[in-house]
């Protein structure tokens, strides 16, 4: 009977893991997407505690005493730091959190490593060693990674690259398979010494994997490194026969796979320069355009009559608008702008902002109507018939490098066609490059105007002005 309720404890979690992920899909389900996940997984963890335990009661009970009280440290810390956080901080707490992730199924890795020595086993030479093994580089790479990644955005970091950095990361992942034949070989006597040479290789590389990595692709690395957590989790699920850390495992495993197959896509970068750390620099070797000359500055008041008697206006919202947390009086231009009967629309790149999806949440939270997001294929064909473009914070992914400079880094990859609009309005606070240290020759075109200023006060101002006309 016991051992079907657990099965039932397991069953639950697993089918609320997959339920609450296709939620996520959506901004109207995704909170309760959430907690159906969190429910599952509450079920989980209760089933697990005082179910799946049949020893002596004095060891369970001294045992869920500890567990309990590393559950409540967790979750108030895990609870105040979630309330507290600032959206523009958010892509900092998800690679904090995943790196949390990783040393967990690390530290699982090496308290199974000592448990299979301890019982004397001299034939490593099995599937459960190589899941043990893989599950530590993978979770140790996560876990330095999201830390380095971490300290990247937060500012604290600043982008290094050795010489010869593709060499030498692929010469430590070339390492790391030796390593592990030789542990599962038995091919040097102490496979103890070899065990933790191979989790000092993985900490050097999960921090070189990270430290070269330009700004502007920051959104992939979290994705990736999101996706590694989940396999090292999977690991974990599969060394303790446990469907639901397996499940959810794979689930986020894949999901984080397939979108940094989509984040290299829209980067136009390959997921195998990712795994060795080859963007963020210049390919093409050569010197970039240089970007100079006159921009234009427009007022308030004449921003103000060009949206109002435009038909139609496409909003790109950037990490400008979130550091001035500024999508809710957005989202009252957007509707002023409605009343006087202009069509109004958000374009979204799929790396705006620090993480993937950044965007979305962010407008999402202002309850800015989910079809009004239009993503960048769906967008770009309809500049062409758009009166005025307004920039709020966003750079790179808006700048024409991309497309006609072949020595620029983020030559290749996708961008919003901005230019093909009647107008293009940019709000910055100045005339510094965006994120990824980039000249922007679009703030340079006649059609250009700049609107200097904090994002929420220009819109304040903005949404004032167009009430009073």
């Amino acid at each position: 009977m016991q051992d079907l309720l657990l099965k039932l404890c397991y069953l639950i979690g697993s089918v609320t893991f997959i339920v609450g992920l296709k939620m996520l899909s959506h901004p109207d389900t995704a909170k309760k997407g959430n907690l159906v996940a969190a429910f599952g997984m509450t079920i989980a963890i209760i089933g697990t505690l005082f179910l799946y335990y049949t020893g002596d009661l004095s060891d369970k009970i001294i045992n869920l005493i500890w567990i309990f009280i590393a559950l409540i440290i967790g979750t108030i810390m895990g609870t105040v730091a979630a309330k507290k956080v600032q959206m523009t901080a958010m892509p900092q707490m998800v690679s904090l959190f995943n790196g949390m992730g990783g040393a967990c199924a690390a530290i699982i890795s090496i308290v199974e490593f000592k448990h299979l020595m301890h019982e004397g086993s001299a034939d490593l030479n099995n599937l459960t060693a190589m899941t043990i093994l893989v599950g530590l580089v993978i979770g140790t790479v996560s876990f330095f990674g999201s830390m380095i990644a971490f300290g990247k955005l937060n500012g604290n970091i600043n982008d290094k690259t050795l010489p010869m950095q593709q060499v030498v990361n692929i010469g430590l992942m070339a390492f790391i398979v030796i390593l592990i034949v030789c542990i599962m070989t038995g091919m040097i006597a102490s496979p103890v010494i070899l065990f933790y040479v191979l989790l000092g290789v993985a900490a050097l590389y999960g921090v070189l994997f990270v430290m070269p990595i330009g700004g502007a692709d920051m959104p992939v690395v979290i994705s990736l490194l999101n996706s590694f957590t989940g396999v090292a989790a999977a690991c974990g699920g599969f060394l303790y026969g446990n469907p639901v850390m397996l499940t959810g495992g794979i689930l986020v495993g894949s999901a984080g796979t397939i979108l940094t197959i989509l984040m290299c896509k829209a980067m136009n970068r390959s997921l195998t320069n990712v795994i060795v750390g080859a963007f963020g620099g210049n390919k093409a070797g050569g010197a970039a355009q240089e970007v100079g000359g006159a921009y234009k500055e427009i007022s308030l008041s004449d921003t103000a009559v060009l949206m109002a008697y435009s038909k139609k206006v496409v909003i790109v919202p950037g990490y400008g608008l979130a550091v001035a947390q500024a999508q809710h009086i957005c989202h009252e231009l957007e509707k002023v702008l409605e009343e006087k009967e202009v069509d109004v629309k958000y374009a979204i790149h799929p790396v705006a902002g620090r993480m993937p999806g950044h965007m979305n949440v962010l407008l999402a939270e202002a309850d800015v109507p989910y079809e009004k997001l239009l993503e960048m294929e769906e967008i770009n064909p309809e500049f062409a018939q758009t009166d005025v473009v307004l920039i709020l914070g966003a750079n790179d992914v808006v700048n024409p490098a991309a497309k006609n400079d072949p020595a620029s880094p983020i030559y290749g990859m996708p961008i919003l066609e901005v230019e093909n609009a009647t107008h293009v309005i940019v709000n910055k606070r100045s005339m510094k490059p965006g994120y990824a240290g980039i000249e922007n020759a679009l703030f340079y075109q006649p059609k250009t105007s700049m609107l200097f200023g904090d994002a929420k006060k220009v819109l304040q101002d903005l949404v004032s002005e167009l009430k009073g006309m």
